[in-house]
């Protein structure tokens, strides 16, 4: 089998990746060690989270928030397997839709393990040991992240839990520890924090959400305290004991310290992720790693290795699903022979929580550091009729501009539906645009988005509405 492209994982950055290429003309193969296509953004990470995400808000809403808008109902029962049901079937449609995208883009699926063989080989082992090889002018190394595990504690899926497991989970735990205060132990923590549980936040940092604008962080962690999440920061877990009916967490001050015990159902590990590249014969082939396990690769992604690619989790940058898209049409194109690019200073990051947290560009501290001179505009959902109207008032908008040129730097939402207000600062930011590009574009009225544009009134002079 020969091809002019082929590509080792089937994720968002690895089939957008393919997709691009055939649509351009290359012959592509991608290998896939895994059953369904997708990765795990669409098996058991992005897509699975946000389904229980939204049902999740659902049924809090429907036992708490129903009557404040004249709607009486009795107390909604939970239907976990419903809901995991449901989930599934999100699962499926999109998974199933990748391999309808790739029969229609002409596409061969390689299924199996595979390895770098050599330039311009990979062999592919499949489930029962029969192995192939697959011959490419260019190979793309797009097998994206695995979740970090925590030094003297056991996953074992079952009362232990990667994000993997917490997705599953067969009942509601009274308690759930959530040892890191990142994307997805929030995210989790507060999805079985609305079904039920206690829910604690160990983080070993003195803030939550590492790399987010401080204030916004400060403030979302106000909001999620008042919807009943406990946090412990400046904190670290050194051992769970797992031989009585509960869990026995063991937790110390970050600087040293007293520590304390904490009882739990079930403890759920999410302190980030690192790159997957195990078995994929890369250190055979002599391709460069850096000192965080990443592929170093050049500004057109090649590796040091001719002829062999990467992109995604495995090299540089955020840990995102549209990040590794945005690469993996990058890729695709100059391979094609066209001039792929993909600006990094407008990679918009999401946090599914209720309320979302979103954010493009550069904090309040990043600027600092950079001494770059810059004004802020902010607004609160609370004075925007449509919040009001939804009765999702918390929250603000923070547009922060250059002081002198009025160019916008970044922005960053706390609110109702943040993760797709940030679309608009998104494109604005693409185009180098300023705050009064911004404020003096027309917003329909009543919509949540004339936060984002009062915001931007304010970095450049004043708020009509406040």
């Amino acid at each position: 089998m020969s091809y002019d492209l082929a590509v080792i994982g089937s994720g968002p950055g690895g089939y957008v990746c393919a997709i691009r290429a055939a649509q351009l003309g290359l012959k592509v193969a991608v290998v896939e060690k895994d059953e369904t296509l997708g990765g795990t953004c669409l098996n058991v990470g992005c897509i699975p989270s946000k389904a229980l995400l939204h049902t999740s808000e659902m049924f809090e809403m429907a036992g708490h928030d129903f009557a404040e808008f004249g709607i009486k109902i009795n107390k909604p029962k939970l239907d976990l397997p419903g809901m995991m049901s449901h989930k599934r079937s999100v699962v499926d449609a999109n998974t199933s839709g990748v391999e309808f995208l790739f029969k229609k883009n002409k596409i061969d699926t390689v299924r199996g393990h595979g390895k770098v063989a050599g330039p311009g080989a990979i062999s592919v082992t499949a489930d029962d040991g029969k192995q192939t090889t697959v011959a490419a002018k260019a190979i793309v190394i797009a097998t994206g992240s695995e979740w970090t595990p925590l030094p003297g504690v056991e996953v074992d899926e079952d009362r232990i839990v990667s994000s993997t497991g917490a997705l599953s989970l067969p009942s509601v735990p009274k308690r759930l520890v959530v040892v890191g205060a990142g994307v997805i132990g929030l995210e989790l923590g507060s999805v079985w924090r609305r079904l039920g549980s206690e829910v604690t936040v160990v983080e070993f940092l003195d803030r939550i959400l590492p790399g987010i604008d401080g204030e916004t962080a400060r403030q979302s962690q106000r909001l999620f305290g008042k919807q009943g999440i406990t946090f412990k920061l400046a904190s670290k877990v050194t051992s769970v004991k797992t031989s009585g009916k509960a869990l026995k967490v063991a937790v110390e001050p970050a600087a040293g310290g007293e520590g304390e015990e904490l009882a739990a159902d079930v403890v759920l590990v999410a302190i980030g992720r690192r790159p997957f590249t195990g078995g994929l014969g890369l250190a055979e082939a002599g391709v460069a790693m850096d000192e965080r396990g990443r592929v170093v690769v050049d500004a057109h992604y090649r590796t040091n290795v001719d002829g062999l690619y990467a992109l995604g989790d495995v090299i540089h940058g955020p840990m995102l699903a549209h990040k590794a898209e945005d690469e993996g049409v990058a890729v695709a194109e100059i391979l094609a022979g066209q001039a792929g690019h993909v600006n990094y200073d407008v990679i918009p990051n999401v946090v599914y929580t209720a309320p979302e947290i979103a954010s493009v560009g550069k904090t309040e501290e990043e600027l600092k550091d950079k001494g770059i001179a810059y004004k802020t505009g902010k607004y609160p959902f609370s004075a925007n009729a449509r919040a009001r109207a939804l009765r999702i008032k918390d929250g603000f908008v923070k547009v922060l501009a250059d002081a002198t040129t009025d160019r916008v730097l970044g922005v960053h939402i706390v609110g109702p539906y943040a993760g797709e207000l940030i679309a608009e600062a998104s494109v604005l930011m693409e185009f180098a645009g300023a705050a009064e590009d911004l404020a003096r574009t027309c917003h329909a009225h009543p919509t949540l988005s004339e936060a984002v544009k009062e915001a931007a009134l304010a970095a450049w002079f004043k708020p009509i509405h406040l």
